[in-house]
């Protein structure tokens, strides 16, 4: 099976890394997200090759097989349930070269072959010292920061155009669009539903425990959001039956803008509170690394969507770095066949379907400017 990934200097800036400056002067991290690349014109260099070698139900090598998916390379994965080359860890091979040990090794192998995205670069920024749930609590603010600015930018184009259709054959007609944007939204509504619940029953209750009151505050902002979390979707189906490109359209599309501009600022304003305030305040309850592996454990019990059919949407939101160091998370807190089952979400044969017609943040950000 070959899985060809990235194609040209545009393609990656588009995806990852590239910074976009919209009217307000604000900078924007447009994250990448491994998918398929377009066809390639006979004109264009072929892309290198790496071949991995390593068992389909293999936690370590569905690993790996994601982390490849990131770089700008042709993927040949060839199933083995025996060790190739001498070695009984995953192996991929460039070239003359064959690389096999840890995650890191190979890893770091990759990133000096290929220095762009990088995997490993912003590992050191988690200070051992903080516990582990509190890092994958964090990384899940980023993702869905990153998500609501997608939805608040994607409405805003639908508005600006009133509803219309813009041509593209991938997103359909204006209603197809519409209903691909209630899909999006729907995923990131359970998402945000997960993660709420994991703070409230995993994180709040160990300060809890320790001072009575400390989470109070941030408790009365996830009851605070929910009305207009549902409000934003029942608009949505509203918008869906209206008849495109109408007054009534257009007016209930500038609605839905405006609502989830007032989301996307209620949850940054609430996660900058958590991580400056609450999350801190983890540290001093002293937990044994056991017994953070074990919290962040339950966590992936708490949020089973998350880390099953939407682990691909979640992911889109994290730089490469950031989504290698989440699963590294996992692998830390779980054993290997649940890791394994996990990981497989992200690299089964759908893998090579597109983004279900939502469009990249770097398209959204061109429309608007």
């Amino acid at each position: 099976m070959v899985l060809k990934i990235a194609e040209k200097v545009y393609h990656l800036q588009e995806r990852f890394g590239s910074i976009t400056v919209d009217k307000r002067g604000q900078s924007d991290i447009i994250n990448t997200f491994p998918a398929p690349a377009p066809v390639t014109s006979p004109a264009t260099s072929p892309l290198p090759v790496v071949r991995l070698y390593g068992s389909l139900t293999s936690p370590a090598t569905s690993y790996i097989r994601f982390a490849i998916l990131y770089k700008p390379v042709t993927l040949i994965f060839v199933p083995s349930e025996t060790p190739d080359f001498g070695f009984e860890t995953p192996v991929i091979q460039y070239g003359s070269d064959v690389i096999s040990g840890s995650s890191v090794t190979i890893l770091r192998y990759l990133d000096a072959k290929f220095p762009k995205p990088e995997l490993l670069s912003n590992w050191n920024a988690y200070n051992e010292t903080v516990p582990v749930v509190v890092t994958a609590t964090v990384l899940q603010h980023k993702s869905l920061v990153w998500h609501l600015e997608r939805m608040v930018r994607w409405a805003e184009d639908l508005a600006a155009r009133g509803g219309r259709s813009k041509g593209d054959p991938v997103m359909g007609s204006a209603r197809m669009e519409v209903k691909k944007y209630g899909k999006s939204y729907s995923q990131l509504l359970e998402v945000m539903l997960e993660h709420a619940q994991m703070e409230e029953k995993i994180v709040f209750p160990i300060l809890e425990r320790e001072d009575r009151g400390l989470s109070k505050s941030v408790n009365k902002e996830h009851a605070r959001d929910l009305p207009l979390m549902n409000g934003i979707k029942e608009d949505i189906k509203t918008i869906i039956v209206l008849d495109s490109g109408s007054s009534s359209c257009q007016d209930a599309l500038f609605s839905l803008s405006t609502r989830l501009k007032s989301l996307q600022e209620n949850c940054k304003q609430h996660f900058e509170e958590e991580e400056r305030g609450i999350l801190p305040l983890m540290e001093a309850a002293e937990l044994t690394q056991g017994q953070q592996e074990r919290l962040l454990e339950q966590s992936l019990d708490v949020m089973p969507g998350t880390h099953s059919h939407l682990l691909k949407f979640f992911m889109e939101g994290l730089l490469p770095q950031e989504a290698m160091l989440y699963l590294d998370l996992i692998t830390r807190c779980t054993d290997k066949d649940r890791a394994g089952s996990i990981y497989r979400f992200l690299v089964e044969e759908h893998h090579g379907k597109r983004n279900e017609g939502r469009p990249t943040m770097a398209l959204l950000l061109k429309a608007k400017s």
